[in-house]
């Protein structure tokens, strides 16, 4: 899993080439402090808006939807961008095309998402809940998707490949990376047992979101994906992170994703091939390097 820097780095100094550097440790730190900001904002909002927000029904109402889960992400989003132009990673690397190649099988990954997510649409009782609901957590999970793709599968992949590791770490820090951020549901009460089972479907879905960024060449498709995954998860049970009690047949094998994903992010860890010098996965074209992929 260590990485080779030497050769990688770019020549900018200061704050650009703090980062061009990249490192493991980066991004964690970088993460830490994305949700530590994230964290902090919803806080603000729940002290200076919370008297819109019904804690034991948040889906109940549109308003409440947008503040306590809509309007934070876009302020994440917004402060993920703003580091992006400050160390001039726009519209390359985030949005250029992927320095290392798919493999045909990596299509598995996102039929798999698509799959799950079509069972959801036929499956949640759409009547339970106001189109203005609906809209606004559709809305929530587009920027759920921007940020949280912009993230891991943007920045903390485009810093572990500038340190020279090889895709299948890059594969799995990023998708570690993911997954931690989802014990922050400890926080707000829910029991252990259930913030394992998400940290894991976490870690196997940012598998599959890591092998659709590999497979289409481009971060975009990763955050339409998530868009759509998380307020279908979230109309189809509830809630964010919860369990459902709509008993839909198409739901029940939809909850099967959980399981599905993790068993192929395991198994795609074996085959998973491939590494990109590290000036090119920070989308400086000359210098790019394809490394045959398996």
């Amino acid at each position: 899993m260590s990485g080779n820097a030497s050769g990688n780095r770019g020549n900018r100094t200061g704050w650009a080439g703090f980062w061009d550097q990249g490192g493991w440790w980066k991004a964690i730190a970088f993460a830490v402090v994305y949700l530590a900001v994230y964290l902090g904002v919803g806080w603000v909002i729940d002290k200076t808006a919370g008297g819109a927000i019904d804690p034991d029904d948040v889906f109940g109402d549109p308003l409440s939807v947008f503040l306590a889960v809509a309007l934070p992400l876009v302020i994440g989003s917004i402060a993920l961008f703003a580091f992006a132009a400050s160390v001039r990673w726009l519209p390359r690397p985030l949005f250029g095309r992927q320095p290392v190649t798919g493999r045909w099988w990596m299509w598995i990954a996102p039929v798999l998402v698509v799959i799950t997510f079509v069972l959801r649409l036929f499956g949640i009782d759409w009547a339970a809940y106001t189109g203005g609901v609906i809209a606004t957590t559709f809305l929530a999970g587009l920027f759920v998707g921007i940020a949280e793709e912009v993230l891991t599968r943007g920045i903390v992949v485009t810093l572990l490949r500038r340190h020279g590791y090889r895709e299948w770490a890059v594969a799995v820090l990023s998708s570690l990376v993911f997954a931690l951020l989802h014990t922050t549901n400890l926080l707000s009460g829910q029991p252990v047992l259930t913030v394992l089972v998400t940290v894991g479907f976490a870690f196997g879905f940012g598998m599959m979101m890591y092998l659709t960024l590999r497979v289409t060449g481009n971060l975009v498709w990763p955050i339409v994906l998530h868009a759509l995954t998380d307020p279908s998860t979230i109309l189809a049970t509830g809630g964010i992170d919860v369990a459902g009690s709509n008993h839909s047949p198409l739901l029940s094998f939809a909850g099967l994703s959980t399981f599905v994903f993790l068993a192929f992010a395991l198994l795609a860890m074996v085959f998973i091939r491939g590494t990109a010098n590290g000036r090119a996965a920070a989308g400086e074209p000359e210098l790019r390097t394809t490394v045959p992929t398996a």
